[in-house]
């Protein structure tokens, strides 16, 4: 059977440029259903919901999120998220409870299940475990009767919306709704502890997410490394430096050890002319761009970008314009940075 219905829907259609029309309002007709539901849900959210949010508030150990099915793999996604955000939550499958896994749901923990029957009966283990052993149990499902939510401490009902699928049977609707509704609970629960982006770095320190969080004092190389000379230091000490650093660049400061200015490629072209005879303040650039060591890392490389400029030198200006790093285009590049 599943043989004839993958063929049928290789054959070519009569009228293809019908089919796809068709197509696309079959689509459009699955997000008109969900986003009606959705729209119900909103305007349902009420006591119950604040009510969850403060029993994870005062959750002393984590949020165990446990469905069967397809809720299952949303409640996957619904942990995923709390613990990305600062709530610490895993999943629990319920058949595997039902075999020795229910000793991950202790008494510190609060219990989120998800069912949209309300009625599943592998969830029957893990709803008797909460009941025995006084554990917070918040029920996701749209039946108000069921099991679940009869048990629940906390009840959040999901609106009694159709299922989008052409049968009116595959979790879609549903399924949309509940996972909506563990981002709301997530989102919600962020505002309440305060969650900053700089939290959110230290949940994901690596791929794109945690590269646009990095700060410059992640990435800048220290003083020791700094092409650095005086004002009055003669252009071929100056030659030296950069090439002895390899940065390409070299800041120019004053008696203080502030910075007054950089030298780079282009001051070297446009003062060719008599520049071996000259001294670095006089080639330099004055009052070049800086960046801040707790700006983030994202931020410098559009500086550079906008400033044509392949490395800034780091200054505090609460400390005036002492140079305290330098970061080069391709620190930011290794570290994952997107050149805009």
């Amino acid at each position: 059977m599943i043989d004839a219905l993958i063929e049928a829907g290789r054959a070519r259609p009569a009228d293809p440029a019908a089919q796809r029309a068709a197509d696309i309002a079959a689509g459009r007709e699955v997000l008109r259903i969900e986003a009606q539901a959705l729209a119900q849900l909103e305007g349902a959210l009420g006591d119950s919901f604040a009510d969850a949010v403060q029993a994870m508030i005062d959750c002393k150990g984590r949020i165990v999120v446990s469905g069967m099915g397809k809720s299952g793999h949303v409640a996957r996604k619904i942990a995923a998220t709390l613990a990305s955000t600062g709530t610490p939550a895993q999943f629990l499958h319920p058949a595997e409870a039902s075999h020795g896994d229910l000793g991950m749901l202790t008494r510190q923990d609060v219990a989120l299940v998800l069912s949209n029957s309300g009625g599943t009966p592998e969830l029957a283990d893990v709803i008797a475990h909460t009941r025995r052993f006084g554990i917070p149990l918040i029920g996701v499902a749209s039946r108000p009767e069921s099991p679940l939510l009869r048990a629940a401490d906390i009840a959040l009902v999901l609106p009694r919306a159709p299922e989008a699928c052409s049968v009116g049977m595959a979790p879609t609707t549903s399924t949309t709704l509940t996972m909506a509704l563990g981002d709301a609970l997530a989102v919600a629960l962020m505002k309440r502890r305060r969650f900053t982006a700089e939290h959110f770095r230290l949940f994901h320190p690596g791929g794109k997410l945690g590269a646009q969080l990095v700060h410059v004092r992640d990435l800048m190389h220290p003083e020791d490394e700094l092409p650095l000379v005086a004002e009055d230091a003669p252009m071929t000490e100056t030659l030296l430096e950069i090439t002895r650093r390899g940065f390409g660049v070299a800041g120019v400061v004053d008696a203080a050890g502030d910075l007054v200015g950089v030298i780079s490629d282009g001051d070297l072209r446009r003062n060719m002319e008599g520049l071996l005879a000259r001294v670095a303040g006089q080639v330099a650039t004055r009052a070049p761009a800086t960046i801040a060591p707790d700006r983030l890392a994202q931020e410098a490389l559009a500086l550079m970008n906008q400033r044509k400029v392949t490395a800034l030198f780091v200054v505090d200006p609460a400390q005036g314009r002492r140079p305290l790093g330098l970061l080069h285009v391709h620190d930011c590049l290794r570290a994952g940075l997107d050149q805009v």
